[in-house]
Parts: C-alpha cells; structure tokens; sequence
C-alpha cells in the first residue's frame, strides 16, 4: 500500500518537472559514458534520472549556484550505478550538495569512519552515512577522460557500499553471489595493485590503496569509465563488479 502511495505521489512530481528530453540530452552530452545507453536503454536512464530529481534535493556549497543542467548531468552519473538496481538502492539519504571547487571540511570534524581530524580536510566529494552526498563541480567536470575518474560514481559507490556495516568495500550482495568469492578476488586486486604501485605503474587509481571502502570506489570508477581496461587487468574483480551491478559495460 505504502509503495503504491509512493509511486503515485512521485508520477505527480514527475508530471510536473520542468525537464525536456533536448535539454537532458545537452546536458550529458559530453559525458562518454551516457552514450552507451541507447534504445530502450536510454529511455531508462532518462526516467530514471527525472526520477532521482524528484527524490532528492540539490543545494548550494557557499555562494555557488547549482543550475538545472549541472543537476541534470550529477544525477545522471548517480543513476548509472543503480541502473540494473534501481533507485531504492539510494534510500534513507536526500540531499547533494555542490560546491565550486574542492571544499575544505571543519577542523576536528569526524569523518565517516569515525575518525576525528584535527586541521580541515581539502575535498573533492564526501559521502555521509544517512547523510549528504558533497561534491565539487570542478571535479564533476573532470570525469570522463581515460583516467576512469569521476567523483560522482565514488561518491556515489560508497552510498551503496554503506547500505551494509559501513563503507568497508562489502556492499550487501545479491542472492546467488558467494561473499567468498567477493573478499578473495578483491584481496587478489589489492595485492596487485600495491605491487603495480611499488614497481611505479599503477593500472588504476592508487588512492584505492587507502582503505576496502575506497578500493570499491575507485573500482566502480573504472568499472563504469573505462571498462575495458579494467576486464583487461583484473578480469576477476570486473567480472564480480558486473555480478553485483547487473551491468556489463565492456559488452
């Protein structure tokens, strides 16, 4: 009963959103990854995106001012992740909040491992437990390039990652998928990884190395941004990351 209320009261929110299907298109239209979705596809991801608009909210870092395209492209980058999950995955949290550029947190802020800082940390994007997701807009613009970079899919990766006990890099996993099989092939990448970056050729970002949690991120950045390259040098940890996403995007 609940979920059909829900439904209704959100198609009465769609109804009214201002968003043309032209000015959606311009929007992503520089972004490599929403080319990949094409037919029946698109139109999902089109829906989809009107659809994260109406259940969250966007606001303003400082004096910065969010305009209706740049919300269109962050939520179109959020929404690839739970393409083949859909958007419940993303309940219990609703607002994003951009900034400028990088942003400095408070001092003696905790973070959301629950470690306490003493000096402010300099930011690209935060995500918060039941909390916010915060991001720079400088660093929105950067993703898309070969690098597999993007703030928005590691923000984003690490609110689904806390859906179970936290960002530790063990999101809840679907039936049929072995936890087993999701540490070791994720301990094998680690190991890899630390020996690429020792040996001074790190096949993807080595800021993975930080923590399980941030290793998921950076993994479900170039699972979705550059995912050939990622079948090509760690085919295990690609072929878990497609299990749990239910998406292939080197196909």
């Amino acid at each position: 009963m609940f979920g059909r209320v829900r439904d209704w009261l959100e198609d009465r929110k769609l109804a009214r959103l201002p968003v043309t299907r032209a000015q959606w298109e311009n929007a992503i239209a520089g972004w490599p990854v929403a080319a990949r979705y094409q037919g029946a596809d698109r139109e999902r991801l089109f829906d989809l995106t009107r659809r994260f608009l109406v259940r969250k909210e966007f606001a303003a870092g400082g004096e910065f001012t969010v305009t209706d395209d740049m919300q269109l492209l962050i939520a179109t980058m959020a929404v690839v992740p739970v393409f083949g999950l859909g958007l419940d995955w993303y309940d219990g949290w609703y607002t994003l909040i951009v900034y400028e550029d990088t942003f400095v947190t408070p001092d003696n802020e905790m973070d959301e491992f629950g470690i306490v800082h003493d000096a402010g940390r300099e930011l690209a994007g935060e995500a918060w437990l039941q909390g916010p997701v915060i991001l720079s807009w400088g660093d929105v613009l950067e993703s898309g390039g070969e690098d597999g970079y993007n703030v928005v899919l590691h923000e984003l990766a690490h609110k689904l990652d806390m859906r179970r006990e936290g960002p530790n890099g063990a999101p809840p996993l679907h039936a049929g998928m072995d936890p087993q099989r999701w540490h070791d092939v994720f301990t094998e990448a680690w190991q890899a990884l630390e020996r690429a970056e020792q040996g001074g050729e790190p096949f993807i970002d080595p800021y993975a190395l930080e923590d399980p949690g941030e290793f998921f991120a950076v993994a479900t950045e170039s699972f979705f941004q550059s995912p050939a390259h990622l079948r090509q040098v760690l085919p295990a940890l690609y072929e878990q990351l497609s299990l749990f996403y239910r998406q292939d995007p080197a196909a």
